[in-house]
């Protein structure tokens, strides 16, 4: 069963998947276009911190993040390895959106990456509902960087 749990950062199997989310990212994409928060940016004003477990078993993370008025973007979503393709991912994504309509957003918007290990995330934000959009929140565009934004 997923239990999604606001908060988590400080616990060490939090932390461990974040450092796997942002190593795995910046091996894939320049340092430049990489733009995944530590646990401080995700403990920021402004940010929404939920983690996903069964029972004491992490299965994953995500967040929101206020980009202005009415508009948010996902971040830092990420199921542990040995958690793929068990409906985790759709579980936060459900979560996320469910809690950005309660919160009084209109609009969901994600940043991504174009190499290969982003396309099975990609898929899953297009069976969605989320569509390309242009770069927002002072992201710059670039070949290596995929933005997506979702009418809630």
């Amino acid at each position: 069963m997923i239990a999604i749990r606001e908060g988590g950062l400080g616990d060490a199997r939090v932390e461990a998947l974040l450092t796997l989310h942002r190593d795995e990212a910046r091996a894939t994409t320049p340092i430049c276009n990489a733009h995944s928060l530590d646990s401080a940016g995700l403990a920021a004003p402004g940010v929404v911190f939920f983690s996903a477990w069964d029972g004491d078993e992490l299965l994953g993370i995500g967040a929101l993040k206020r980009v202005e008025d009415g508009h948010a973007e996902l971040k830092s979503m990420r199921t542990a390895p040995g958690h793929l393709r068990k409906g985790v991912a759709r579980a936060m994504l459900d979560h996320l959106v469910a809690r950005a309509k309660a919160d009084g957003y209109t609009r969901l918007s994600l940043e991504t990456g174009t190499a290969p290990m982003f396309a099975p995330a990609n898929a899953m934000y297009e069976r969605y509902g989320f569509r390309d959009c242009d770069a927002f929140g002072g992201y710059p565009a670039s070949p290596h960087n995929r933005f997506m934004t979702l009418s809630l």
